[in-house]
């Protein structure tokens, strides 16, 4: 089941909201989260359910041979229980078919495999849990004797599936204390609707428009077309998963949840390090904290923290060679700009940083579009007009055209403008009336687009 789906909004959603609502303690509220969350993640492929209990009861149990074993080497074992475990199955199910493909490309062989389904969500709930375990072993976060509870944080539904990724010590008094109010359910209404239009709206859109560019043949492709289907495509993929991560945050406040931000605008950043502050920073928080950290920061062996940590994040997101050269491309440019980049851009107009950040980002995402090395190679090589294609053709001129109005509000959209008009209007007398009615056109033009369309994916499911 997915957020922007006419089941989970006008059946599950509403009947969960008057059933929590109705209950009378905290214990049943949570129980009820609990049987929904599981509901909604099953719903596609039931079988899954187990392998996410088999993460929640490891991680329990390692969490409790740490907290008893905190002052003697035990505590070790159940941290390496927890890693063992929790990150064999994450490649199991994510990396064994790429392990043995390039086993048996590397040394001529047949290993035979079979290509697994991977499990919807693994890659963010195994780091959840993950968090646990290790901050319990830091001694950064307080034992959870219930399981129950814990459970609930693991399959909590809003940001079970596609992030963001929620650490336990974040939300770890609200299990048990948070408080429900009718000004943090409307925050929550109110977010929840933006998201569903950034997703419906102009996610699906975009994607619709990209394709034209991306899943047909370069052969025709010209210069402009080829930096038009990469652009429609960073409009598509930014707006998917910050109007999910919108979607997410606003469920988890309606049921008195907090969870962080997880974007900020990073198509407005001027460095490639500030747009990485500003995409996906529960996970770029997690590999800080995690990662980066322990193997010694900025202090020691700086290059190899940085490439172990870029390599690392590249293959998170997919098993594919692509995936791992985007990875590296940023920690290669991240790593310049730490040396002598930004000074050189410190001397530069804020027009030219925030351009050359923009073309760093849309040819990092033909690196993420496409599988194959060999489209990858062909479609830069028309970007930067070194093929022989034409500057433009016929068919992306009339594209750009028809659609130049929602080109321009799709990249309004992508920066704080809009926001902060939307503030500064709530501010007025008008606030009490035009937030709700803004929200209501939200919901009802994403519904009405909903009904005719097929074209509804969510990009970060498969990661």
């Amino acid at each position: 089941m997915v957020f922007s789906s006419l089941t989970f909004l006008y059946y599950f959603l509403p009947m969960l909201l008057v059933l929590y609502f109705s209950v009378p303690s905290r214990t049943f509220k949570n129980a009820l989260l609990i049987v929904a969350s599981l509901f909604f993640y099953g719903w596609g492929e039931p079988i899954w359910i187990s392998l996410m209990l088999i993460s929640s009861v490891v991680d329990y149990v390692s969490g409790q041979i740490i907290h008893r074993n905190f002052t003697n080497k035990w505590r070790y074992f159940g941290l390496l229980m927890s890693l063992a475990i929790n990150l064999g199955l994450l490649g199991f199910f994510k990396y064994y078919g790429f392990l043995v493909e390039n086993i048996n490309f590397l040394f001529s062989m047949n290993l035979p495999y079979k290509s697994l389904a991977l499990p919807i969500g693994i890659s963010f709930y195994t780091f959840q849990t993950l968090s646990y375990t290790i901050d319990m072993f830091r001694g950064q976060a307080k034992v959870q004797n219930s399981f129950p509870k814990f459970l609930l944080f693991v399959s909590l539904f809003p940001q079970l599936v596609a992030g963001p990724i929620v650490r336990y010590i974040d939300i770890a008094d609200e299990i048990d204390n948070r408080k429900e109010s009718f000004s943090l359910f409307n925050q929550g209404v109110s977010r929840f609707c933006i998201g569903l239009a950034k997703k419906v709206v102009i996610a699906n859109t975009a994607g619709q428009l990209s394709g034209v560019y991306l899943n047909g043949s370069f052969d025709a492709l010209s210069v402009v077309g080829a930096w038009t289907g990469i652009l429609l495509y960073a409009f598509q993929i930014y707006f998917d998963f910050s109007g999910y991560s919108d979607m997410a945050i606003g469920l988890g406040k309606m049921f008195g949840f907090h969870f962080k931000e997880n974007f900020n605008y990073p198509y407005v950043s001027k460095s490639v390090s500030e747009f990485w502050r500003r995409w996906h920073m529960s996970l770029g928080s997690f590999f800080r904290d995690y990662v980066y950290i322990p193997l010694g920061g900025n202090r020691n062996h700086h290059f190899r923290n940085i490439f172990v940590v870029w390599f690392l994040t590249g293959l998170w997101h997919g098993a594919s060679w692509n995936f791992i050269l985007w990875g590296l491309y940023y920690g290669v440019l991240i790593f310049l700009e730490r040396r002598f980049l930004d000074r050189v851009f410190e001397k530069m107009p804020s027009v030219i940083r925030h351009l050359y950040l923009i073309v760093i980002v849309l040819v990092g995402w033909v690196f993420f579009y496409f599988t194959d090395m060999n489209q990858i190679g062909s479609y830069l090589r028309i970007m930067f007009a070194l093929s022989g294609a034409p500057f433009i053709d016929a068919i992306t001129s009339i594209n750009i055209k028809s659609n130049l109005v929602f080109i321009i509000f799709a990249g309004v959209f992508s920066t704080p403008l809009f926001t902060e008009l939307l503030r500064k209007l709530t501010k007025d007398r008008l606030a009490f009336s035009f937030r709700p009615l803004f929200d209501i056109v939200c919901l009802v033009l994403s519904t009405i687009l909903l009904v005719g369309q097929s074209y509804n994916p969510f990009l970060y499911f498969r990661f």
